[in-house]
């Protein structure tokens, strides 16, 4: 049985040194991609009114950054149980999403996009956080 827990202890020490490295970067590049996403939803809170140092705070926070989403929708806060019911939690995004792009003067379809259309979803989530306010005409 000793014999059996060395050969597993040399296995696991047998990682070649380019998987560990791909492996890095993935995590390095999956946690840049979720600081930029949280730095996206801080920017649409701040065109709703809410100070960015804050709400990218919040939007860093796991779970709590649901209760950020569901504040920038002006939806009330109990609906994030609605987001751990299965299915349910599907309504609830969509509602969610085109309650924020709607505060934001954009039609409704844009909310169901980026609740439910991959890719799509990307390029209207950044358009939302990066697009300029349109000057007021007189």
């Amino acid at each position: 049985m000793g014999e059996q827990v060395v050969v597993e202890q040399l296995q696991i020490q047998d990682i070649p040194p380019g998987v560990a490295g791909m492996s890095m970067g993935m995590i390095v590049l999956m946690v840049v991609a979720y600081l930029f996403w949280a730095y996206c939803i801080a920017r649409i809170g701040k065109k709703l009114g809410m100070p960015l140092g804050s709400t990218f705070v919040w939007a860093l926070i796991p779970i709590a950054n649901f209760f950020l989403l569901l504040k920038l929708a002006a939806k009330p806060m109990w609906w994030f149980i609605l987001l751990l019911i299965p299915i349910v939690n599907i309504v609830i995004m969509i509602l969610m999403w085109i309650g924020i792009v709607e505060r934001l003067g954009k039609p409704t379809w844009w909310g169901v996009c980026i609740a439910l259309v991959p890719v799509l979803n990307l390029i209207l989530f950044l358009m939302l956080a990066f697009e300029k306010p349109k000057a007021a005409t007189a």
